[in-house]
């Protein structure tokens, strides 16, 4: 009897280990970066600041093709009379003392050009055994733009092969209110080959618009969402707005909305919340709103205990909308303190909705 009462406590002590192992596992092996929970900016941004430095490291070093405006710098090996800086033209062309003509470039690497260089002074009794080295010593072609909800917009030029995430991080990454779209708007008329002037600029160029969504780029590490971006192209993070929750909840703050111009219900934001602490009054809860005519913020009372028990209709949130519930302690609702009494921008932490 005691051996079979020792067996049994043996086996449960193992099974015990085992799920203590596999609760390990689990934690272990969690993703630093998940879409099936808010995140806060901040996690955003390190992910976006991660990757991007992932993708420097890995990305091959190559040669980003010559545009008009590029400043030039041509290195003639000991001919000092032609080494100089050069600016390409606006229809993508160079010039060189004794060369006749001028020469193409746009659309050409600076490999290219050298072996371009190198055959024209031969060909033309310049010099027998020429050897020409090519940098950019500036790139203003067609840089590529980041706008939008960001932290820094900015004008970034491609000195290499770049991608999506590179760029998103040289802004700063993505502003509080940013959606969870990505738009990469690309004319089709982008660049042109070795050698042939750039086409006049033409606004009504066909372009075409791509969609990545955030969570994607950032979770999944998938390089179909991590796309090639290049000169010329345009990077807009759409602003979508936030939704503030303060008061008696479990989790007080901002929970930015997903596209712009959507709605939330005051349920679905009350659960992003972690519901209702157990001091809260639902049923003298309010809405702040900011009327867009006067500018005034305004209270919109609301019931939420008759809205969990079905008794009265949910209430649709909009982006700047502020959901205050108080508490027992709370003498009166917000009145003329308004958004400052609940410190909005500055107490409230900032979570991005999967």
């Amino acid at each position: 009897m005691a051996f079979t009462v020792r067996k049994a406590l043996d086996c449960a002590r193992v099974r015990s280990i085992w799920l203590i192992l596999f609760v390990l596992t689990l934690l272990v092996c969690q993703p630093a970066f998940s879409q099936d929970k808010p995140q806060t900016p901040q996690q955003t941004n390190a992910r976006i600041a991660e990757l991007a430095s992932n993708a420097g490291s890995r990305s091959p070093m190559g040669e980003i093709p010559i545009g008009p405006g590029d400043l030039l710098h041509l290195d003639v090996f000991q001919v000092p009379d032609l080494t100089r800086d050069i600016r390409v033209s606006e229809t993508g062309l160079i010039s060189l003392p004794l060369l006749p003509d001028r020469i193409p470039v746009a659309g050409c690497t600076p490999y290219q050009v050298e072996g371009t260089l190198q055959k024209l002074l031969q060909s033309n009794g310049l010099i027998m055994h020429p050897q020409v080295s090519v940098m950019v010593k500036e790139q203003n072609s067609d840089p590529i733009s980041v706008a939008g909800a960001v932290m820094h917009p900015v004008v970034y030029h491609e000195f290499r092969p770049t991608t999506l995430i590179e760029v998103l991080a040289a802004a700063g990454g993505v502003a509080n209110d940013a959606g969870d779209k990505i738009l990469i708007t690309r004319s089709e008329a982008r660049g042109t080959e070795c050698g042939q002037p750039d086409p006049p600029a033409d606004p009504a160029a066909d372009s075409k618009t791509m969609n990545i969504n955030i969570f994607d780029l950032l979770d999944k590490g998938d390089p179909a969402f991590n796309v090639p971006v290049y000169r010329g192209d345009v990077i807009t993070v759409p602003r979508a707005g936030i939704i503030y929750v303060a008061g008696a909840v479990g989790q007080p703050g901002g929970y930015t909305l997903n596209d712009p111009g959507s709605t939330f219900n005051a349920m679905k934001i009350i659960a992003l919340a972690h519901g209702l602490i157990g001091s809260a009054k639902p049923n003298n809860a309010v809405i702040l709103r900011r009327d867009i005519n006067n500018g005034q913020t305004k209270e919109i009372k609301i019931r939420l205990k008759r809205i969990m028990d079905r008794k009265d209709p949910d209430v649709r949130l909009y982006a700047g909308d502020i959901l205050y519930v108080p508490d027992s302690t709370t003498k009166r609702v917000l009145g003329r303190a308004g958004a400052a009494a609940i410190g909005i921008g500055t107490g409230l932490a900032i979570y991005r909705i999967p």
